[in-house]
């Protein structure tokens, strides 16, 4: 006898997974019912992403069963989740539209792909199909817009229509809320609960945002190291005891001593930028290394370009070396000292298809050409190499492409052009992301040097026990706001999620 639809569940049964030199899933069960809002957390590289890769069918080589109403599912691929009925929204929903076509193409996108629609398909037809999925969500968007010229949130809106049309039983939002106002998020709690009440639609809503995650879900799955450690009602729960339950312990004070600091390097005060970063006020010295400690759209990667002039201030002042600057462009910032690590090195950091000496000479450029405007590969070789050693980079030869370097490598090549370039405040985002754990020591040892050198460093992070290791003061930012400081040695881990997390000062 078939079941009620509110009572029929999606299941993970045993989902084991290794990429090469890492258990990411081991044995994980997890289940969510049509109907139902559950909440999935865990600390950064805990398993959670993974897990909904997996469920999504991002990834088809792992160990275990996928289940709907107890009938095993064969998910080896995006296309089989979508028939299952499973649909993702990840964070960066423009990966996942296409701009140039309309927004009734982009929901009616997989149907058309799949031959679902059938016949003669006129533009009418698909335009219906994608209004009365709008309407459902209450969304005034005109189905002939392209999609480049909508705001983030009516892109969210897209891909959720995109999956009411293809009659998803199950949505899992990825940081849904991430990117939103506050006006934005409420408006989606809103069309959620309605899809969850009236659709009977399965939401899993993961975010690091854990007061949201009690305003809006049910139930909620803590993961962590791969594991899942428990499955529970929110009710009766408080977030300190989710903040435990993801930390797994009461971690110890850092017995870190702070280095000796000079005289201030830069000082933010007041910087606003609109709708991303409110009232930010710091202070960095030579020799002292920050850190700025933060989850998935907290303000982090805002703050850093604002300090290298990539997003202008809206108001608030920025001093180096006591003096009120304006930094209205990256130029500016480096020729004023100013270096910037961005988080997507590949992207942003380095020029990958470029030899390791021009990359080391990008930010410093005018120190070696000559009058005549010529570049002196000589003196530039000889530069590249002095930081090559200087940093311990493996590399056969400074002509070598910079792609062909580990992350590790490449994350130095990016650091070493500042070091080039003399500059005085070294901000470094993310730095330590996708290197392993040899090259995270090295880049540690390559920041205590920095910071003997008198440089003052940034080091913004969510990986919060890199910020206990190697920051002298931390400040933790939430919702584009400044919310805790603290020196390094009288903070521990699970205080700096609990205010990364959305904790206030006296709950």
């Amino acid at each position: 006898m078939t079941p009620p639809v509110n009572e029929q569940r999606l299941e993970m049964r045993g989902i084991s997974m290794e990429f090469p030199g890492v258990k990411a899933l081991d044995d994980v069960h997890f289940s969510v019912k049509r109907g139902e809002i559950h909440a999935l957390v865990g600390a950064n590289g805990a398993g959670k992403s993974t897990l909904m890769k997996v469920l999504a069918g991002a990834y088809a080589s792992y160990e275990g069963t996928i289940l709907f109403d107890g009938v095993p599912l064969a998910i080896d691929s995006p296309n089989a989740a979508k028939r299952a009925g499973i649909e993702i929204v990840y964070q960066e929903v423009d990966t996942a539209l296409v701009d140039y076509l309309t927004v009734a193409e982009n929901i009616c996108l997989d149907m058309l792909a799949s031959g679902q629609l059938k016949g003669v398909i006129r533009r009418r037809r698909y335009e219906e199909i994608a209004e009365r999925a709008l309407q459902k969500l209450k969304a005034s968007i005109d189905v002939r817009q392209r999609v480049s010229e909508l705001r983030l949130a009516e892109k969210q809106l897209v891909l959720i229509a995109r999956a009411l049309v293809q009659e998803s039983r199950f949505l899992i939002l990825d940081e849904p809320t991430a990117p939103l106002s506050g006006r934005e998020t409420e408006q989606l709690f809103r069309i959620i609960r309605e899809l969850a009440e009236k659709e009977h639609l399965g939401v899993i809503f993961i975010s690091h945002r854990l007061q949201e995650l009690f305003e809006i879900c049910e139930s909620i799955s803590v993961m962590r190291d791969g594991k899942m450690v428990s499955r529970q009602l929110l009710a009766g729960q408080t977030k300190e005891t989710v903040v435990e339950q993801m930390l797994g312990r009461r971690l110890q004070k850092s017995s870190r001593e702070a280095r000796p600091a000079g005289a201030p390097s830069l000082e933010l005060d007041r910087i606003t930028v609109a709708g991303q970063l409110d009232e930010i006020s710091l202070t960095v010295r030579a020799g002292e290394v920050i850190g700025i400690a933060g989850l998935v759209g907290a303000g982090k990667t805002e703050l850093c370009k604002t300090i290298f002039g990539s997003i202008p201030v809206t108001s608030g002042l920025m001093r180096l070396a006591g003096e009120t600057r304006r930094i209205r462009s990256a130029y500016d910032a480096v020729r004023l000292g100013i270096g910037l690590v961005p988080e997507e090195r590949r992207k942003e950091g380095i020029l990958v298809a470029d030899p390791i000496e021009q990359n080391m000479t990008a930010a410093s450029l005018k120190q070696f050409v000559n009058r005549f405007g010529f570049v002196e590969k000589k003196k530039e070789r000889a530069a590249a190499n002095r930081i090559v050693q200087q940093l311990s980079i493996k590399v056969s030869d400074t002509r070598q492409r910079a792609a062909e370097l580990s992350g590790g490598n490449q994350q130095k090549v990016a650091i070493g052009k500042w070091l080039l370039a003399d500059a005085s405040v070294l901000v470094l985002d993310e730095p330590t992301k996708g290197v392993d754990v040899g090259a995270k020591a090295e880049i540690f040892q390559v920041i205590d040097q920095l910071a003997a050198e008198q440089k003052a460093v940034i080091y913004a992070s969510s990986e919060l026990d890199e910020l206990l290791a190697v920051t002298d003061r931390i400040y933790v930012m939430y919702d584009g706001q400044i919310v805790f400081e603290a020196t390094t040695s009288e903070t521990t881990e699970e205080q700096l999620l609990w205010y990364a997390t959305g904790g206030q000062q006296h709950e």
